[in-house]
């Protein structure tokens, strides 16, 4: 975009009133590159129509959803002569619903139902920090709730006995992990599948629509393996309770004394990958167990021959 002010001159009070915009938020946007300066003349600064077009066009990208950051990208994208087209639909896979979900609202005499109908500020003031809730402008007795499913496992719990405190705490805590988690899955995608994209140089639009279908062919696989993983582990530990609480007594389980073992570098590595990380401890107790008892058998059978010899001696 030019400096140069062309046709229409506007003061910046006359450029907020054709934009819609404030003029604290012309200048905002002047800080942050997302609009140019305007030009100095004589004791005035000037803005021109490519100024006016720039502020509807931040506007018109706000109203879609993009952050002030990601404008930013997308203006210096159109500022260095390539189009638009690819970068939107990169930055709309990402920056789009990554659930099935949709919002719904719901009042405060509706959500006091839900929750055994007792009015509990504080729990709704917990929720809020949370997210589960947010809070509609311009009305206190209604709020958002950006997952219903969220909500609807709050309630449940809470119809089962569990206290809205400890179901906030747990939200807290569950929220670190799968936070860790998708951080994790996005460092792997990046590093494996989208670092080509991520040069010195902005993606032209064929390879910015590549990466906006590798975003729509990889965006359910981060939740299709935390589904599987977490079936998989709440089976695992919730027979494991199952079986202490109601199982018949066990001894308790004897373990066995262990002392550390110096192997080579190049043979720890052969056995990972032959039988994984875990279980290399287990591959080489394995391993030296049947060593020693193959040499049993063959001390076993050396003596019964020379027994057998010594007797068959006249």
């Amino acid at each position: 975009m030019s400096d140069e002010p062309a046709g229409a001159v506007y003061r910046i009070e006359d450029l907020a009133h054709h934009s819609g915009a404030t003029v604290r938020t012309i200048r905002a946007y002047q800080d942050r590159g997302l609009l140019p300066r305007p030009e100095r003349r004589g004791r005035a600064n000037v803005y021109a129509d490519a100024h006016l077009a720039r502020l509807r066009q931040i506007a018109d990208l706000l109203d879609r959803g993009y952050t002030l950051a990601s404008i930013k990208e997308l203006l210096e994208a159109w500022d260095t002569g390539r189009g638009l087209g690819g970068i939107l639909g990169l930055v709309a896979e990402v920056d789009g619903p990554w659930t099935d979900e949709r919002a719904v609202r719901i009042s405060r005499a509706e959500l006091d139902e839900r929750f055994g109908g007792r009015p509990d500020d504080a729990a709704v003031a917990d929720a809020v920090e949370l997210g589960v809730l947010e809070r509609m402008p311009g009305s206190e007795d209604s709020f958002l709730v950006p997952s219903p499913q969220e909500l609807s496992v709050a309630v449940e719990l809470y119809a089962a006995g569990v206290p809205l405190s400890a179901i906030s705490g747990h939200l807290r805590e569950l929220r670190v992990k799968v936070e860790h988690i998708a951080s994790r899955f996005l460092e792997f995608t990046t590093e494996h599948v989208f670092a080509r994209y991520l040069g010195e140089h902005p993606p032209t639009d064929a390879e910015a629509a590549e990466a906006a279908s590798l975003v729509r062919r990889l965006r359910p696989l981060a939740q299709q393996t935390v589904d599987a993983e977490l079936a998989r582990a709440m089976r695992l530990f919730a027979t494991r309770q199952l079986r202490e609480h109601f199982g018949p007594e066990q001894p308790p389980e004897q373990r066995e004394e262990t002392c550390p073992v110096e192997l080579p570098v190049t043979t720890t590595r052969a056995v990972e990958r032959l039988v994984g990380t875990e279980q290399v401890a287990a591959f080489v107790a394995a391993a030296a167990e049947r060593e020693l008892q193959a040499r049993t058998l063959d001390r076993l059978a050396t003596n019964h021959a020379a027994s057998t010899m010594i007797d068959e001696t006249p």
